[in-house]
Order: structure tokens, then sequence, then C-alpha cells
């Protein structure tokens, strides 16, 4: 099967708006009688469930939580990047276009990724219209702060809260439609497999979590907005519910999955503790606008520190080494997250880490405090040279942009992150990969689109911060709704599906004996058990670096803990009701064939770009070595019975806007 991304012709500025000029529209009489899915209801899902019900499509919205708003964008922080140049800094659309797909390290799609800095500005706009309580400056304008990965500052947020408020104007635009019943809600329900009827998506199967009911669930339309892969490691700063079952039935479906082996590791995250760990804790990388990071200069002072001997105040500047300020001068702090993850690696590799664990390094505010301290001392006319005051009107400053960040920290590692430095280390974040989409955000089923995190579509081998948000809205509210009706309008007569398809029966057959095999098997060892193993397995041989041997050890190791899983795996309770071990065994199932796919395309990848690093491939300075001549393509994977027999396919990239050179942040 050749992959059809169905770019438009023409000159990449013009493409969206000559698309959306000359697609086929349905008219809002005829919209009345479509009928939409959308499993998921973070940013992506949210919006565009909310937006296809006010376009006058009759939407059934899907989520595994008791609400839309428990949606795992919620815990999304720093903020949204947009084009808008409110700064003046020289910010605009084609920069916007240009620092995304070079953070992705070449490996994106232009067309996708222009359309997106296109109607970036868009989202501001409908955001603030919703009354989403974006930060503003003292003169009432929106402000805006800088992200890893730019020279400029783009990013709007909300403190340290910006997933929530945004989520939360989604969902108010969904209430509205829900309450004049254009959208049904279906809370507690999670998609276990689609349905295909006649070659098109037409359907889901649906288990109710509260009853254990299974659903069948028809539509002319099916939209997967159910977010990222990222748990296939156990630990990460996802939700402990997010998952990747949906995304991964309709791959099973023919669906084809791409660049799985495209995950984000994030450099600001409280580190490990401990194997009793379920989950990790993000810190927003907005902190990296105002803290330093920095490791001891000398392995005796960080022995030292390790051993409860020395505190980090107890260390002098000429005894610390800020790694990122002096690797990369000219962005610092902030370089992109997979350079800024790696380099944290590297120093604690080379021993010299800060916790327990030898697996943290430091961001600290001292400077930032000291700095704003002077600038407010100097606005009210006090005495800039009063230490103590300083400081005070400092952190107030500090507390004001990030509290509720530094609150949380406080929480979690019982210390005063205001005057003892934050403690960080990577860990798992985002998944780039996902199902493969065309410009329409189409999979390679017809009538299954998928959108936001769920799709690989916008941010190549890495993503820049803050850019997450924006692809979620930008699908949902001004993408999707054009494209979706492009499919839907030769389907105006169709009129209303029939569950009662030979398709939805056999589909409903195979979720039900999948569940009964969980329920009436006689293992010993706990769904959390098993996927633990996995996350050690995807952590230490499928992680921040990879090769070849690792990788060979990993797929085969995998291979034997599924057959391992599906043997010994104890599900208590019935299916006939709420039964949490019941619906992990059925995610980790699909994390344990996810995961081998995973290995197998960072195997097949002989480079470095991003988040994937070759061990092999690198820099003599240690950086990803990318080879565009072998690599320069989207790995669209085929499912076929087995992971281990996927079959490749490739979707060239083609580079006429940017010219294809090695990253460079220095």
């Amino acid at each position: 099967m050749a992959l059809d991304s169905k770019i438009p012709s023409g000159p990449i500025s013009d493409k969206w708006t000559n698309y959306k000029d000359h697609i086929n529209l349905v008219n809002p009489a005829n919209k009345r009688n479509l009928d939409i899915i959308v499993v998921g209801t973070g940013l992506a899902g949210g919006s565009a469930a909310a937006t296809l019900a006010e376009l006058g499509y009759n939407v059934k919205a899907f989520c595994f939580q008791d609400s839309p708003r428990r949606a795992h964008s919620i815990a999304a922080q720093g903020g949204i990047n947009a084009a808008k140049n409110y700064q003046g800094d020289g910010d605009s659309v084609f920069r916007l276009f240009y620092d995304t797909v070079k953070g992705g390290d070449y490996r994106a799609r232009e067309a996708n990724v222009h359309r997106l800095a296109e109607v970036s500005g868009n989202i501001i706009d409908q955001c603030v219209a919703q009354g989403v309580p974006l930060a503003r400056e003292y003169g009432g304008l929106l402000d805006n702060r800088s992200f890893g990965g730019t020279l400029v500052s783009r990013t709007f947020y909300a403190k340290g809260q910006t997933g929530q408020q945004l989520l939360l104007g989604a969902y108010s635009a969904m209430n509205r439609q829900i309450g004049r019943g254009k959208i049904k809600m279906h809370n507690r329900h999670e998609m276990l497999d689609l349905v295909i009827v006649n070659g098109k998506a037409r359907g889901i199967i649906a288990r109710n979590l509260v009853t254990g009911e299974i659903e069948r669930h028809s539509a002319h339309a099916v939209v997967i907005a159910s977010g990222g892969y990222g748990n296939v490691f156990f630990l990460s700063t996802n939700a402990m519910g997010s998952n990747a079952t949906a995304a991964w039935k309709i791959h099973k479906k023919g669906a084809f999955f791409a660049n799985p082996c495209y995950t984000q590791i994030h450099p600001t995250c409280i580190p490990v503790s401990g194997d009793h760990q379920s989950k990790l804790t993000l810190m927003s990388e907005s902190l990296r606008n105002d803290g330093r990071i920095w490791v001891p200069a000398k392995l005796e002072d960080a022995k030292a520190i390790r051993e409860g001997k020395k505190k980090p105040t107890d260390l002098s500047e000429a005894d610390r080494d800020y790694y990122l300020e002096r690797r990369y001068p000219a962005f610092g702090n902030l370089v992109p997250r997979d350079i800024a993850s790696r380099a944290a690696k590297e120093r604690c590799d080379a021993g010299f880490g800060v916790n327990k664990t030898g697996e943290a390094v430091y961001l600290d505010f001292a400077a930032a405090i000291q700095r704003y301290g002077v600038d407010q001392a100097k606005i009210k006319h006090l005495d800039e040279k009063d230490t103590a005051l300083v400081i005070k009107l400092g952190t107030e400053v500090v507390a004001n942009k990030y509290g509720n960040l530094f609150q949380m920290y406080e929480k979690i590692v019982d210390e005063n992150p205001y005057s003892t430095p934050m403690m960080i280390y990577p860990a798992v974040h985002y998944t780039m990969g996902g199902t493969w989409v065309d410009y329409n955000l189409q999979t390679t089923i017809p009538g299954c689109f998928s959108i936001g995190e769920s799709n690989f579509s916008d941010h190549g081998a890495n993503r820049l911060g803050a850019s997450a948000l924006m692809q979620g809205l930008a699908d949902g509210y001004f993408v999707l709704p054009y494209t979706i009706g492009d499919y839907l309008s030769p389907d105006i007569k169709m009129g209303t599906i029939s569950t009662d398809l030979p398709e939805f029966a056999a589909a409903e057959k195979a979720v039900k004996e999948q569940i009964e095999r969980f329920i009436n098997n006689k293992g010993t060892h706990s769904v959390d058990y098993f996927h633990k193993k996995l996350g050690k397995i995807m952590w230490d041989k499928v992680g921040m670096a990879r090769n070849a041997k690792g990788l060979n050890e990993a797929i085969a190791e995998i291979a034997v803990l599924r057959d391992q899983f599906y043997k010994e795996v104890k599900v208590p309770g019935d299916a006939n009701g709420l039964n949490q071990e019941l619906e992990k065994a059925t995610r980790v199932a699909d994390f344990l064939e996810l995961g081998e796919l995973f290995a197998k395309d960072a195997l097949h990848r002989n480079e470095s770009c991003g988040g994937h690093f070759r061990e092999e491939y690198q820099t003599e300075e240690g950086e990803a070595q990318r080879d565009d001549e072998n690599f320069a393509y989207v790995a669209a994977w085929e499912y076929t019975g087995k992971p281990s027999e996927a079959v490749l396919h490739k979707e060239p990239l083609v580079f006429d806007n940017v010219k294809l050179v090695q990253r460079s942040y220095k």
C-alpha cells in the first residue's frame, strides 16, 4: 500500500487556504443527519467535539474518566505557543514553523507544521473569547514567556496551570453542546475495538466501566483523540490511566502506526525516589526561563552532597558547572528537551549526580530571585543593598510566576525550592509517534481520524515545549472540522448506521472473548507486576540512549514477557461491574505489543535524531547524528498479526522551505 499524504500543491504559505477554498462542504441541514464518534475528551477531543457539535453534527463523546475535565490535558503546566509577536521580538508564522521543524530534528512533515503555525494565533483568540484567564502584563496585554528551542517569547500561559485553564474552556464549550443535546457524553466508557463496515470506520465497541456492559456505538466517522503511549514505560509523567488502547486497536484494524520510537524524555521532572512509585511528576519547562541548571564541578563535591556531608548552597559559583550554559551559550538553559535531557544524563553518568541515587541535577532560582528583587527595589525606591529585602521582593515575583509549581515540589520533596535548589531528572513525558495520518488527519482506514498526541503529525523526532497544547487545540478547533466535512459530504443521504450489522457482532464477540480470557485466567501475578517489568526493559534498553544490542535484547525480552503475561496474569473480580484490574489488563496487553514495535522501530532507524538517540550514531561532541540520505522519511508500520512481523512503509519527507542541516543550539 502506497502512502498518500494528500498534501495540497502550491506554495507552503497558501496550501491551507487553498485547501479550505476547494474542499466539499456539508450544509447545516445535512449535518444534522451525520453522527461522529470522538474518543477522548482532552484538549484535542474536547475542542473537536464542541466544534463539530456547534457546526451541527451529532457527536458521541467517550472518556474513561468520570468527567471530560479529568483528561490528562489538565496536567499541562507551562503554556501554549502562538505566533502573535506581541513582544515585538521578531516572531512570525514562518519562524514558529521553522523552530518546530528544526526542534523536531527535521523529521516532521512541512505542510502540517506550517498549517499548525498559521492557526496558532486563532487559538489564543478563541481561548480569550471563552474567558480562559491567560496571564497579562501590568497594562492588561497578554503576557509571554520563553520555552526551549526558540530565541523569541511566544508562549502564552496561565501561571503553572495552563492545561487546566484551556481544558476548562473546551469543557465549557462541550457543556453548552451537551445541554443542547448535540453531544451525547459517555463518561466512564473505554473504547475496546473499532468497527469497520465495507472498508470504512463506522463505529466502536466500548465497555461501560461502571456496569461492565459491552456496548455498540455507530457513526459515520470515528475520531481518535486518546493521547499518547508514554505509559509503556510504566513510570512517566502521564496520569496512571493514560493508555494507548484506542490507538492500538485501530492499528490492529489497519491504521498504520508511525515513528513509535520518537518519544520525548522531559528534562525537568522530580527524580525517581524508589521502586514504590507508580508515576512521576513534571516540573514545567517554564521554570527554565529563570532557573539555572547545574551540577558540582568537582566529583568530590558531588559525592559529599550525595552522602549528606554538604548542601548545594555550600558551593561557590566557581565550584558549580552550569553545563547547559557552558555547552550551548546561545540558548543556555532553554535548549530543546531532548538535548537538555541527554546533557543531564551525561553529567549523572559521569558521577556528578546530586541525589542519593546519583540521578539528579539542580535547578536553581537564586540568581532570578536576586535579579527580580533588585528590580523591585528600584521600582519601589527601596534599598537595593538590603539583602534580606531583595530576597523577599524577588521571592514574591517568582512566587507570582511559578507559585503552584514550587508548592507542588515542596509537598513532594519536603524541601523549600526558594531557599535550596530543586532537584530534577529526565522522565518520559510525551510521544511524538502515533497513528499515521494524512493532511486531512485521516488514518489509513477511511473514516477513522486521529488528532492531538494520538497521531504522529506535527513534531517530528522531538516536540518543542508548549507545542502539545497548540497542536491539540489546532486539530480540534480549526483543522478537523474542515477535513472531516470533506470526507462526510458523500454520506449525507446514508441515514443512521445500524449496530445490528454482522461487523458489530463480530467486534463485540472478540472484545468479550478477551475479557473472559483475563477473568478466567488462573495466574499468580498482578497486572502491575508485568507492567513494571515491561517498563524496566523499556527504560533500560529503549530509553534515553539506545544501541543495537540492547534493542535486540528488548525485542526478545518483551516477546517472552508477553507470553508470560497471558499465562500468569491474575485478574481478580468479575467483568460485570467496576473492575480496575481488568481495565489495566486490557491496557497492558496493548502496551506489551506496542513496546515490541517501539523497539523494532528504534532498531531499524540507524541514526540519531531528536528523542531517538542511538549510541552508535553521534558526533564527537556527543550530539545526535542524523542520516538524511537514508532516513529522511516517516516510518509507518502495518500490523500483520504480530509486532515482530509488522511491515514498514515509508513516507519520504520533502524539505522545500527549510535547509537540512545538523541542529546547532550553540
